[in-house]
């Protein structure tokens, strides 16, 4: 099996998924503060998937097992009107990726049961289910063909391999060879948490009854593309014949600078493929409507910039032309889809920390908000029209399936899996709350209360930071920075959706570039400013913040430019601009951010780098980091902690040999949660 294939396993499988809620009746007065042995027992629901004839609802239940130090997922099905879920799959491997036949009589899904991901179908009435790959190096991200006679799914193989014995052989012979030292004449020769190990993946079609599988995107090009694709990057046309896939073939991306996705056409049975897109930015997630004139994609306009706002395009497969249908809307827009009969589309939005939910009439860009200020995703729509489907989370409830009424505008719960566990604990919903911060712009953030408040009481103060920074918090049931875990301990909870964050128009999104430590920093300390004033239950005696990844940068630039705060958390934080250069894989990501190369832009680099501030360091830090982050790569958090002892300041260093940019593992997640605790403790009670 191949790294990309292990990765996309890896995700799902350690269910390193940011989840979604529901409510409950009144709070149990016996309720207890949320620990981390409850914490690892909820149970994370993902991947909603309706029946053709609207029926059914299929998803992924995701169960973390401390003592295994592993996930376990398996597929459970709920009645769309309500009722008592029951459970398809049962299996210690991953059963995953469920999707329904065209006629409802299957349910196609990845497992791992035999050792590596591969195509199973299973009845969804019951019974045992039945394997339908066997290739040695895997698959993921299976669909249907609509008339169900065919399905595609992604294997990572070796471009030059004809076929599967060929890739078996070839990694066969990897594995044995007592030389591992590899060469390489191209850049992104590491990505997120693996090497390169010569493969691509590439789509397969395979017939539903059984047999070979078929290549149809060969070459020494990824499908779908290695970075900043959709949720699903390939889809069939409506009479089968041809699939419209995303792939990356600018040059650029073998320096790790390409950000330029285009939208391909080949026949489902393979043969050359078409480039339907020109666009020299990021287009992607191609869907047909349901006649099959029109492709909707989605894209972005300036090449290199991986944050950009996307709009909704509508490609003309008559005329060749494409119609930006979003260009008046000032937001980036995620998933969508295509409404029953082709005459409207619906998508998801992020506004403010939630979801909003619109619809639009591609004949006239009409454009109605449907739904807002909820967390939700995978939305799928009714056969009907008339009911959406989706699951919803807040910061107090992960995720469950819910329905919404279009027409009464109703929405009601479908399922409440973990109803048992939470009306044990107490976890207080998120309040929101906006200040005046950088440039005399409105900031939101939202405030989480310890359990058991009384306002009676002082309680310290704990900024998180976000990452990205082209990233928000949101009012969701995070599964790697927990806010209910934080605020367990007795924290006031705070979390600023600073200059940079998105949901909040483009143009705040923007404002974060060449601009790292400046306007977003200026924020927080005006947040803390705020808080300590509006609320007199805070402590302004103690005061903590903890960040990852851009988060985790934004603690090692405080280090060095004030001293109000009484402990630091920095995890997988980026120290050193001009070194993250060079260690990182994605080079468009810096090379926009800082407006070039450290060779080009060394102002930037040094300007805005944490490590050229060691000698105002002070404040006790605790710096975490893991071996297998190529994002931002270990030696920054060494770095880090190298400055902080030589400073003396007082610190320590958390280190995973096995864990990347997240910690997905529950023994490691159990060791990261009580040291961060501690740390916290020491300083702020």
């Amino acid at each position: 099996m191949s790294k990309k294939t292990n990765l996309f396993v890896s995700l799902l499988f350690m269910g390193v998924l940011v989840c979604a809620p529901f409510s409950l009746p009144g709070r149990n007065a016996a309720a207890k503060p949320i620990a981390f042995d409850d914490f690892i027992r909820i149970k994370r629901v993902s991947d909603l998937q309706l029946s053709p004839d609207g029926t059914t609802i299929a998803f992924v239940v995701t169960v973390m097992d401390k003592a295994a130090n592993r996930g376990a997922s398996d597929i459970w099905l709920v009645p769309a009107r309500g009722g008592e879920p029951r459970r398809l799959t049962s299996s210690p491997a991953a059963d995953m990726n469920p999707r329904w036949s065209p006629d409802g009589g299957t349910i196609a899904f990845i497992s791992t049961r035999s050792g590596s991901p591969q195509v199973w179908k299973i009845d969804p009435n019951g019974g045992e289910a039945v394997q339908l790959t066997r290739l040695s190096t895997g698959a993921s991200g299976v669909i249907w063909s609509p008339k169900g006679t065919h399905l595609a799914f992604a294997s990572s193989v070796f471009p030059d391999c004809p076929d599967d014995e060929s890739n078996r052989k070839k990694m066969e012979a990897a594995e044995a060879g007592q030389v591992k030292g590899r060469l390489f004449d191209h850049l992104l020769i590491r990505h997120w948490n693996a090497w390169w190990d010569g493969t691509r993946s590439h789509l397969f079609v395979v017939p539903a009854a059984g047999g070979a599988a078929v290549d149809v995107t060969p070459g020494d090009f990824d499908v779908p593309p290695i970075a900043l694709g959709g949720a699903q990057d390939y889809a069939f046309s409506p009479d089968g014949t041809e699939i419209a896939f995303v792939r990356n073939t600018d040059p650029e991306l073998r320096l790790g600078l390409g950000t330029n996705n285009d939208i391909f056409l080949v026949g489902a049975g393979g043969g050359e493929a078409k480039k339907l897109t020109s666009n020299k930015a990021n287009d992607h997630s191609p869907r047909y409507s349901p006649d099959g004139r029109f492709i909707a994609y989605l894209a972005m306009a300036r090449p290199g910039f991986e944050a950009d706002k996307q709009t909704l395009m509508l490609l003309d497969r008559k005329t060749g032309t494409a119609d930006d249908l979003t260009g008046s809307l000032d937001c980036s827009i995620g998933d969508f889809l295509w409404a029953p009969g082709g005459a409207t589309l619906y998508f998801e939005a992020e506004e403010k920390g939630r979801t909003a939910v619109f619809r639009l009439t591609p004949a006239t860009k009409k454009i109605d908000r449907v739904l807002d200020g909820h967390s939700l995703g995978s939305l799928v729509l009714s056969p009907d029209g008339r009911t959406l489907y989706f699951l919803k989370q807040a910061v107090n409830r992960p995720n469950d399936v819910w329905s919404f009424d279009l027409k009464t505008r109703t929405l009601a719960q479908v399922t409440k899996v973990n109803a048992d566990l939470l009306a044990g604990l107490d976890m207080n919903p998120a309040e929101e709350f906006w200040f005046d911060g950088a440039s005399g712009d409105k900031v939101h953030g939202f405030l989480l209360k310890p359990p058991a408040f009384d306002a009676a009481k002082k309680y310290p103060l704990l900024m998180l930071l976000h990452g990205g920074p082209q990233g928000s918090f949101g009012d969701n049931f995070h599964y790697r920075w927990n806010a209910q875990m934080f605020a367990a301990a007795g924290y006031v909870t705070a979390m600023v959706n600073f200059h940079g964050s998105t949901g909040y128009g483009q143009a705040f999104t923007d404002s974060i570039t060449g601009d790292w430590g400046g306007k977003p920093y200026e924020d927080i300390i005006k947040a803390v400013g705020y808080l300590h004033g509006a609320y007199p239950f805070i402590d302004k005696d103690k005061l903590g913040a903890a960040g990852a990844s851009y988060g985790g940068y934004m603690i090692d630039w405080i280090e060095g430019q004030t001293a109000i705060f009484d402990c630091l958390v920095s995890h997988d934080g980026v120290f050193d601009l001009r070194s993250m250069y060079g260690a990182t894989e994605e080079l468009w990501f810096p090379e926009w951010e800082y407006h070039g190369t450290p060779w080009t832009s060394p102002e930037q680099y040094a300007k805005w780098s944490p490590s050229m501030y060691v000698k105002n360091f002070k404040t006790p830090c605790l710096v975490i980091h893991s071996a297998n982050d190529f994002r931002v790569p270990l030696e920054q958090g060494l770095q880090l902690f190298t400055s902080l002892q030589r400073m003396g300041v007082p610190s320590k260093l958390l280190y995973f040999p096995d864990e990347d940019h997240f910690i997905s593992k529950p023994q490691n997640a159990e060791l990261w949660w009580k040291t961060i605790h501690e740390w916290l403790a020491t300083y702020l009670k």
